[in-house]
């Protein structure tokens, strides 16, 4: 299938929008020397505005969250970093629901369940576990209470003993306390991987669907 791009941030800086904003700007520095009681005003006024803007700049950068998806394989790109799973390593993908007097809830997560944890654990950087392990906390919660293990969630929160595959292959540190939380999140919700409704471009149903889509024409077996 062809390859697909997403992002939860529509503002292009390379779109028409952008050059006229460009040259907005040029010419109001051009008016600021012409008009400005004096030249250290007009520069430090072109200063202070410039600074506004990158630092805008950066904070949208820090929030843009990127998706590929290919015939091969599903990418999520963050500032910092980013992650990516083979099609063949999925074994589903849905929306994350919570279960309340026998009512399953949805709640605005995506959720992925993968065959092997391996791949995932060896692709992502410390960095971007960091940042899953404290953004996920109040899902995990969530999970807890609702299995009865809310006096525990401390402890499995921290949770970061030697996690073992069933191949027999050993993640410590870091890529442990992820695996552990991924082991607790699939008793709690069947996923191991979750992506917030919110970094979407589209409403989460249709998100699953076009990720169903790409798994369902994927080579498993490449």
């Amino acid at each position: 299938m062809q390859t697909v791009h997403l992002t939860n941030q529509p503002f292009v800086f390379s779109s028409i929008t952008m050059r006229w904003f460009s040259g907005i700007f040029a010419i109001g520095c051009l008016l600021l020397f012409l008009y400005a009681p004096g030249w250290q005003q007009a520069i430090l006024t072109i200063i202070v505005i410039a600074s506004l803007l990158v630092f805008g700049y950066i904070l949208i950068l820090k929030s843009t969250v990127r998706f590929t998806l290919t015939a091969t394989h599903f990418q999520q790109h963050l500032f910092k970093g980013g992650w990516v799973v083979k099609w063949n390593n999925v074994q589903k993908i849905g929306i994350c629901t919570y279960e309340h007097q026998g009512w399953h809830q949805p709640l605005p997560w995506v959720g992925i369940k993968l065959k092997d944890y391996s791949p995932y654990l060896n692709s992502i950087c410390p960095r971007i576990a960091t940042e899953i392990l404290l953004s996920q906390r109040a899902l995990l919660y969530l999970g807890a209470r609702q299995h009865q293990q809310g006096a525990q969630f401390e402890d499995i929160v921290l949770d970061s003993k030697v996690f073992t595959t069933p191949e027999g292959k050993r993640f410590k540190g870091l890529q442990a306390m992820l695996a552990n939380r991924m082991k607790y999140q699939r008793q709690y919700f069947d996923y191991d991987i979750f992506i917030s409704s919110q970094d979407l471009d589209r409403d989460a149903d249709e998100f699953v669907g076009l990720a169903r889509r790409y798994l369902a024409a994927a080579d498993l077996d490449a």
